[in-house]
């Protein structure tokens, strides 16, 4: 019990087991308002944006499996060829699923789109050609923070050493300081209780 003690007192072990803390508590915080987001918003616009994570290879080097991808709402008529969207597939087996490809054609009438040809950069074929209707958004970018955040907790290993071995260490740390600080503070009062009834009984003699 000493030797917890002296541990917990450590300065220097005080200062690494906060910054972990801090850090783990972050990175969950972070990953569940994403998933919370996704959640309640079922992929919906929020402010002109959604977010998405990308679940295959298709789009490798550009996005890798995992990253999270920021999809702005943009008008259809403007997006040109190399462009990154997401759309959801209708047909070709793609249907109902949410895809991240590259533009390679448009066909365009009166300076609108009428049909759009997309192909994963990975991909040995093009997708099926999609209505203007079917397209979510222009992918910006990768998000910075998420995208490490989500690599991690979808990486078992990862998972394991950089969340759930540091998160269980922290709780037990935390158990234990609290029944050591309880322990003490028990300790505190027979202490000082058995002070005053002493006091009393001297009083008393007198």
């Amino acid at each position: 019990m000493t030797q917890i003690l002296d541990l917990l007192d450590n300065k220097y072990f005080r200062v690494i087991y906060n910054v972990v803390k801090v850090v783990v508590i972050f990175i969950l915080a972070s990953y569940i308002l994403f998933i919370a987001i996704q959640k309640i918003t079922n992929n919906s616009s929020i402010f002109g944006y959604r977010v998405f994570s990308v679940a295959s290879g298709s789009m490798i080097p550009v996005y890798k499996i995992n990253d999270v991808i920021l999809v702005k709402d943009y008008n259809v008529n403007r997006l040109k060829v190399g462009d990154d969207i997401v759309y959801v597939g209708n047909r070709g087996g793609v249907e109902g699923l949410v895809v991240s490809h590259r533009i390679i054609k448009l066909d365009m009438k009166n300076g609108k789109v009428e049909r759009l040809f997309t192909q994963g950069l990975n991909a040995e074929g093009s997708d099926p050609s999609i209505g203007p209707d079917q397209v979510l958004g222009k992918v910006v970018d990768v998000v910075p923070i998420i995208t490490p955040i989500n690599h991690v907790i979808k990486n078992i290993f990862g998972f394991f050493f950089l969340i759930f071995l540091p998160l269980v260490l922290i709780i037990c740390f935390e158990i234990i300081e609290t029944r050591l600080s309880l322990k003490l503070d028990k300790e505190e009062f027979i202490r000082r209780s058995k002070e005053l009834k002493e006091k009393k009984f001297d009083e008393e003699v007198i």
